[in-house]
């Protein structure tokens, strides 16, 4: 590991708009769960998640539209969120910050109820098929998810890829939920969606190669 590179690792753990949750252990109840909005944001706005935010394009981009809206962006790699954290810091953004942990132990840091909707912006599509279980619309993250998901939460999925576009629409219909909107090419639309115009680092990697960006939004029902 670079100099730069564990520098930002203990830089990162000091920073205030930072929580580092990487350290799982079973039936830990997190300090946290249940009270993000009142005891970390002093407010009882809606909350709203970037999952594998990386360096946070998605997350900053909506805290700074709207400032009444409380957001987390979740991610393992904490040289990311240095850089996200540090410009959230900059821009005096009170309402947004950052969780250093494993998406898989969600559950054990919300509670029921507790998020409003989830962004999954350009994950990871885990294209060879042994590997489907982690792509993060499987039904093994499906069923997380609708453990802090309010019941009519809205998931907001943009990829570049058409394996993991199919395969999200088969996964959250065979797990009951349904699809709200689906868009095959957001930019080939006359006049995109203001929130789906906001570019993340690999998806103006991704249209400078020429790929159509597809999005998602679906619903997971009701317990």
């Amino acid at each position: 590991m670079g100099k730069n590179k564990l520098l930002r690792y203990k830089e990162v753990a000091s920073f205030k708009n930072v929580v580092d949750m990487s350290h799982f252990r079973p039936n830990i109840m997190y300090d946290y769960k249940g009270e993000w909005a009142p005891f970390y944001f002093g407010n009882q706005n809606p909350i709203v998640l970037e999952l594998a935010c990386g360096k946070g394009d998605y997350a900053l981009a909506l805290a700074r539209k709207n400032p009444h809206i409380n957001y987390i962006g979740m991610d393992i790699k904490g040289e990311r969120l240095w850089k996200a954290a540090k410009i959230a810091q900059a821009d005096g953004l009170k309402n947004l910050m950052f969780i250093r942990g494993y998406i898989d132990h969600i559950e054990n840091i919300f509670a029921r109820n507790e998020v409003d909707s989830i962004w999954i912006t350009f994950p990871d599509p885990y294209l060879k098929s042994r590997k489907t279980k982690k792509r993060l619309t499987s039904h093994f993250f499906l069923h997380k998810y609708k453990k802090v998901l309010k019941d009519d939460g809205i998931i907001n999925l943009k990829t570049d890829s058409h394996t993991l576009y199919e395969f999200s629409i088969e996964s959250v219909e065979d797990f009951g939920g349904r699809i709200k909107e689906n868009i095959p090419d957001v930019y080939g639309l006359p006049n995109p969606p203001e929130d789906l115009m906001i570019q993340t680092y690999y998806e103006r990697k991704h249209l400078a190669d020429g790929k159509k960006i597809k999005f998602l939004s679906f619903t997971l029902g009701k317990r």
